[in-house]
């Protein structure tokens, strides 16, 4: 690909194969440097899937004007034109037609497809390579089905999940990070949900990076507790149930302060009700671990997450986690060992957990030091190679569902023991 390439329609020229490797095209509307789950979690796969010394095509939108697409060894961006997504000016919908991926993949071929995103380059992308028929699967990564009632808008629910449960029937197979959702997919109608976890990065998120400058900076002493909440400040988010938790853990420790890693829209109302609090904005890389380990309570009250990266990522940087019953903290924490988990949906509970958390400094110490070996046992390579199986299995033509929860590709990553 020339260096000169920039955004337009479709940017691309060859896409060889440098060894014996699988060719995989992977299709998404997200990636870094824009911050969520959904991004750093393909871009985890991506590079996994690059040691393992495969060839990586990535369709995505372009994400500035003049960017210019990567084009490596192994790795070969194709930037497609986009536009910001209502409520989510971050983000960008990617726009291409299935004509111009058609002509794309006619003439370098994937041995298969992976489609990340169901927006409309999702939609080209799955259609396109129907029409080659080129092994497909995708992901079910963010519950915007969820989300429509945060926004007033609950009547689409059902027609957001009938186009959901249409475009991932049309695929062969949809990996979900939890079996819960697994099961919720399946009641859905949606066919072949196969689950597949997701990793965290232990040697960036770590106790060690653990900074006392950081905390002078906040303003608190190396006792008082810091309480940290990482994500969108967004009504999907239920910060109203943070709120309240934080406001009654101070009652058992008023030197305790809040730290809020993130921005949306709710960040004018949030610091309107809690003035004291510490709104650190969005952070990356080391920062963002930095900001991990030098709190000492992760609370995290969404009940909308498909996993929430949040919740190993905490944990892999020393912090006990109290969460709702589901989704990664339902897989990974061990109630009163390394966190807490309240029933799904019973705000009263989180809160009365946040204050007993908040109450004990030396459970929390302890706990935090067992969701660090908790987060040890999952790195990505384990992610990868079941990710790789899967798309044996697809380009094979083998079967991939498996009748019981933990057997396959699907092993749940912590056993509750």
């Amino acid at each position: 690909m020339r260096p000169d390439t920039t955004v337009a329609d479709i940017v691309v020229d060859d896409y060889p194969a440098q060894r014996r490797s699988l060719r995989i095209a992977v299709v998404t509307e997200t990636y870094p440097p824009e911050v969520n789950g959904v991004a750093r979690t393909i871009a985890s796969v991506v590079e996994g899937l690059r040691a393992h010394n495969h060839d990586l095509q990535l369709i995505r939108p372009g994400q500035k004007k003049g960017e210019r697409a990567i084009d490596g060894e192994s790795f070969h961006e194709v930037l497609m034109r986009g536009l910001p997504i209502p409520r989510y000016p971050q983000l960008r919908m990617g726009l291409t037609s299935k004509r111009t991926l058609v002509k794309l993949w006619s003439t370098q071929r994937p041995d298969i497809v992976h489609i990340a995103t169901e927006g409309p380059m999702g939609w080209s992308a799955l259609q396109a390579a129907a029409h080659l028929k080129i092994p497909l699967c995708s992901d079910f990564r963010t519950n915007f089905h969820a989300y429509s009632k945060h926004y007033g808008v609950g009547w689409l629910h059902k027609p957001i999940m009938a186009y959901l449960r249409k475009f991932h029937n049309l695929t062969q197979c949809t990996m979900t990070p939890d079996e819960g959702l697994r099961r919720q997919l399946t009641d859905y109608g949606f066919r072949n949900v196969i689950v597949v976890s997701r990793g965290v990065d232990t040697t960036l998120f770590h106790p060690l990076r653990r900074s006392a400058a950081l905390r002078e900076q906040w303003g608190v002493a190396p006792d008082d507790l810091v309480v940290l909440h990482v994500g969108r400040m967004a009504a999907e988010k239920n910060l109203g149930t943070l709120i309240e938790a934080y406001e009654a853990l101070r009652q058992a420790q008023p030197r305790a302060r809040l730290v809020l890693v993130g921005d949306g829209p709710a960040r004018k109302e949030i610091q309107q009700r809690l003035p004291e609090a510490i709104f650190a904005g969005m952070r990356h890389g080391e920062d963002l671990a930095a900001h991990y380990a030098s709190a000492d309570l992760l609370l995290f009250p969404s009940l909308t997450e498909t996993f929430g990266n949040v919740t190993p990522e905490a944990m892999a940087s020393g912090l006990p986690v109290l969460a709702f019953d589901y989704a990664a903290a339902a897989q990974l924490v061990r109630p009163q060992h390394s966190g807490m988990l309240a029933p799904f949906g019973n705000m009263a509970a989180f809160q009365r957990m946040a204050v007993d958390l908040a109450r004990d400094p030396e459970g929390l110490r302890v706990m935090g030091q067992n969701a660090r070996l908790t987060a040890e046992t999952l790195g990505w390579e384990r992610i990868i190679d079941q990710i790789e199986r899967l798309y044996a299995d697809l380009i094979a033509g083998r079967p991939v569902l498996r009748a019981e929860a933990g057997a396959g590709v699907s092993a749940s990553p912590l056993a509750r023991a």
